[in-house]
C-alpha cells in the first residue's frame, strides 16, 4: 500500500468535516482502507480489537469516576464546599475567584470530568461574583481557565485514556501531570491577585463585616471539606500507594460518594437513576471512540503507515525537536475542534511508535501532551470551554469578554508548559518519588 496509507488522516479530516461523527469517520476510514489491503479478514481483526478494548481492565475506571461526578453535582456537595471555601478567602483580592478557582481545583480531583467541573462551579461562581461586581471578562478567564484544569488535575479521564496507549502505567502518569496541575492553579491564583490588587475595580473586595466567627468557621469548614478531601485521599491515596488499581480506586470513590450523598440526605433513586443514565451515555461514547481509535490505529501500523511517516518527517529533516514541535502543534490545532478524548485516541496512536524511534520519554511527553491539549482547550476562537460557558453565562456577558477573559490565563499556562519542557524532572520526580 505504501505511503497512500497516508492518505487515511486526509480522508478523516474530510468525514469529520461532513459533520459524521468522530468514532463512525475513523471506523469507516478503517473499515475502507483495511478492506483495500487485507479484504474480509480485517474485519476478523476488528473483532478482536472489541474484545480487547471491552476486557481492558483499566478503561473499567471511566464509569465509575463519570458516577462520582455526577453523584457530586447532584447531591449538593459542591454547593457546601464553595461556602466553606469562600469563608477563608472572602478578605483576599478577587476572594470570589480565588474561591472558584479553589473550588475546580477540587472538583476536579474528585470527579475527573472536564464539563462537568466548570459547569457545576460556574453554576455556583457566576452569579456571586456578578452580584460583587466583578468584571465579565474575570468571570468568564477565571471560570474557563478553572474548569480546564479537569483535563490535568488526576484523576482525569483523559490520562486514564492516555495512559494505556503510551504503555504507561495509570498510576505514573497521574503522579507525573499532579505537580504540573497544581503550579497551573497556583498561576491562576496569583494572577487574580495581583490583578486586583493593581486594579480593585476587577473584583471589588468584600467589606461586610465577618458573620462568623471562628469557632463557626473552622466547624462549618470541617463539615463541608473534610468528606471531600477524603474522597480525594480514598481515590488518588489508594492508586499512588499501590494499593489499588485504577478501577479498584475508581470503584472505593463510587462508593464514597454514595455514602457522602446519604450522609448529606440527598440520596434517593432519582438521583442516582439519573447519574447512572448519565454515566451509560457519556462511557458509551468514549468506549466507542476508544475502539474507533484502536481500528483506525491498527489498519494503520499494519499497512506500513510508522515507516510511511518516518520518510515523511525524514524528508523534511526533522530532528526529535521538530517532531515533538510538530505533534504539539497538532494537537493544539485539533483542540479547536475536536473532543479531547478524540483527540487522545487519535494523535497518541499515531505518536508513540515514532516517538519510540527517536527514543522521547514517553512520561514526560505525556505530561506536555497533556498541558498543551488544555492550553487548547482554553484557546480561543474555537475553545471548547468558552463553549460550556456560553450555556451558563448571562445575556450581559458577552463572546468578546470571554475571549479577551481566558488569555492572561492561557498566558499562565503556556508559562508551566515552557518549565516543563525546560525542566523535564516537574514531570517526571513525583512519579519517581512515589514508585521509586
Amino acid at each position: 500500500m505504501g505511503d497512500a496509507v497516508l492518505l487515511m488522516f486526509p480522508a478523516l479530516i474530510v468525514l469529520i468535516a461532513l459533520g459524521i461523527p468522530i468514532a463512525f469517520s475513523m471506523v469507516l476510514v478503517a473499515s475502507v482502507f483495511g478492506f483495500i489491503r487485507f479484504e474480509e479478514i480485517v474485519f476478523r481483526q476488528f473483532a478482536q480489537r472489541v474484545d480487547e478494548v471491552a476486557s481492558n481492565y483499566v478503561l473499567g475506571a471511566i464509569p465509575l469516576f463519570i458516577f462520582m461526578g455526577a453523584i457530586l453535582e447532584r447531591a449538593g456537595i459542591a454547593e457546601r464546599l464553595f461556602d466553606a471555601i469562600y469563608m477563608w478567602t472572602r478578605r483576599l483580592p478577587g476572594g470570589l475567584a480565588i474561591a472558584a478557582l479553589v473550588m475546580c481545583t477540587i472538583f476536579a480531583a474528585a470527579s475527573g470530568v472536564v464539563g462537568a467541573t466548570e459547569t457545576l462551579v460556574g453554576m455556583l461562581a457566576i452569579p456571586a461574583m456578578l452580584k460583587r461586581k466583578y468584571d465579565n471578562s474575570l468571570i468568564a478567564g477565571t471560570i474557563c481557565a478553572g474548569g480546564s484544569l479537569g483535563t490535568v488535575i488526576p484523576p482525569s479521564i483523559p490520562v486514564i485514556v492516555l495512559a494505556p496507549i503510551m504503555t504507561l502505567p495509570v498510576g505514573d502518569l497521574m503522579a507525573g501531570i499532579l505537580v504540573p496541575g497544581l503550579m497551573m492553579a497556583a498561576m491562576f491564583s496569583l494572577y487574580i491577585i495581583v490583578s486586583a490588587t493593581l486594579k480593585p475595580s476587577l473584583a471589588p473586595r468584600d467589606t461586610d463585616p465577618d458573620p462568623f466567627t471562628m469557632g463557626e468557621k473552622i466547624r462549618f469548614t470541617l463539615k463541608a471539606l473534610v468528606p471531600p478531601v477524603v474522597l480525594i485521599a480514598l481515590v488518588l491515596g489508594t492508586l499512588f500507594s499501590g494499593l489499588a488499581t485504577p478501577t479498584e480506586a475508581a470503584a472505593c470513590g463510587s462508593a464514597g460518594v454514595l455514602f457522602l450523598a446519604l450522609c448529606y440526605g440527598k440520596l434517593s433513586f432519582k438521583m442516582v437513576l439519573d447519574a447512572s443514565l448519565q454515566t451509560v451515555s457519556l462511557t458509551a461514547m468514549i468506549l466507542a471512540i476508544v475502539l474507533a481509535g484502536v481500528m483506525f490505529s491498527g489498519v494503520l501500523f499494519a499497512s506500513g503507515g510508522m515507516m510511511a511517516i518516518r520518510g515523511f518527517l525524514d524528508s523534511f529533516g526533522f530532528g526529535t525537536a521538530g517532531v515533538i514541535a510538530l505533534i504539539l502543534i497538532i494537537t493544539f490545532i485539533l483542540g479547536f475542534a475536536v473532543e479531547l478524548t478524540s483527540i487522545v485516541l487519535i494523535m497518541t496512536s499515531i505518536s508513540v511508535p515514532i516517538l519510540k524511534l527517536y527514543d522521547v520519554d514517553l512520561l514526560w511527553f505525556s505530561i506536555v501532551f497533556l498541558i498543551t491539549l488544555q492550553t487548547s482547550y482554553l484557546t480561543p476562537p474555537m475553545a471548547p470551554s468558552i463553549f460550556y460557558l456560553r450555556a451558563i453565562a448571562p445575556p450581559t456577558m458577552t463572546l468578546k469578554q470571554m475571549y479577551w477573559g481566558v488569555i492572561p490565563f492561557i498566558i499562565c499556562q503556556l508559562i508551566v508548559l515552557a518549565l516543563v519542557i525546560t525542566f523535564p524532572e516537574l514531570a517526571t520526580w513525583m512519579p519517581k518519588l512515589i514508585y521509586g
